[in-house]
């Protein structure tokens, strides 16, 4: 575990702040209707939830940039929306929360990405999903890549977070990391199964544990098991870093030429783990972008992971609360 003294963690939180961080990915929209079930429905035999609230939330790639923007950065979101009432909705919670929309294309062909869930009683009834999977088009992955080209000296880091809706196309994932690397530009990736072997060559690749299982074909129990599908996916992938992150057993870093290290989870009630990946990912860059060296960011981001697992629902870190919280713990 590293030794970060007060002094130092003091160091790294001002170095967050008006740090500029790009999030390349599927952006999506997540939607509550909570309510009520006091019939049955003389259609057919399902309830019917007469809806008491409804609200909506970031989702997918748009939480990464709202936990950017809760640890003091500025986070840039890149990606499309489609022309359709949950692209406005969503254009609205960017002009709210005060993220930069400059980075967000309209795709006239595809719907935006929207998640409903409906909740009656406290139980989780059903969850809608409006999406398209298909890779985006010749000309807007044009646009995205021109978008970043323009802009990527003003980056302090780029993450490329991946939830396999189409945004993230092999073409695009290699242009990307070879415009951040010849620029040298920190570049962290949060994957899923497809595309994963396409992310080579980047700063820190930070899986979990099902996404190593599913790719590597094999079942990661043992300490031997993370041991070999660390090194493994390190080779594969040529990355600087590779963060194997394990749920309740915490998280495993591998690093060229250095030796595996362990970071046991910091939640002490887990009560929800969505948006916990969102959050490592996040905290992980930013710390990375302020100076920290991979295993102090790695700590960083175990602790903020653990956090808002204590919490109900896909809530951010807040910058305070997990400085605060990691001093406290330190002594």
């Amino acid at each position: 575990m590293p030794n970060i003294s007060a002094k130092r963690l003091s160091e790294l939180k001002r170095k967050f702040k008006g740090l500029k961080i790009a999030v390349v990915g599927d952006m999506m929209l997540d939607c509550y209707f909570w309510g009520d079930v006091k019939r049955i429905s003389p259609e057919a035999p399902v309830p019917v939830v007469e809806v008491g609230n409804e609200f909506y939330r970031f989702g997918g790639a748009a939480n990464v940039a709202l936990n950017i923007l809760k640890l003091n950065g500025v986070s840039i979101p890149i990606g499309v929306l489609g022309p359709d009432n949950y692209g406005s909705i969503f254009s609205s919670l960017i002009e709210e929360t005060g993220i930069l929309s400059e980075g967000l294309i309209v795709d006239e062909q595809r719907p935006t990405t929207a998640k409903t869930r409906v909740i009656a009683d406290n139980q989780h009834v059903v969850r809608i999903d409006k999406e398209s999977k298909d890779y985006l088009s010749a000309g807007i992955q044009s646009k995205i890549y021109n978008y970043i080209e323009k802009n990527i000296k003003q980056f302090d880091g780029i993450i490329l977070q991946d939830y396999n809706k189409g945004v993230l196309t092999p073409a695009l994932i290699e242009k990307i990391i070879k415009l951040a690397n010849k620029h040298k530009i920190l570049i962290t990736v949060d994957p899923k199964f497809n595309n994963f072997f396409n992310y080579k060559n980047v700063s820190v690749f930070k899986p979990n544990r099902k996404e190593a299982e599913d790719v590597l074909g094999m079942k990661i129990k043992s300490d031997d098991d993370i041991s070999k599908a660390g090194k493994k996916l390190l080779e594969s992938l040529n990355a600087k870093n590779v963060l194997l992150t394990l749920g309740e057993g915490g998280m495993a870093l591998f690093e060229k030429g250095k030796k595996e290290m362990r970071l046991p989870t910091k939640a002490h009630n887990a009560a929800d783990v969505s948006g916990a990946g969102d959050t490592v990912i996040s905290t992980l860059t930013m710390a990375l972008a302020a100076g920290a060296n991979i295993l102090e960011a790695s700590y960083l981001a175990n602790y903020a992971g653990g956090l808002v697992c204590e919490v109900i629902g896909i809530v951010p870190i807040e910058i305070d609360k997990l400085f605060n919280e990691v001093a406290k713990d330190k002594r």
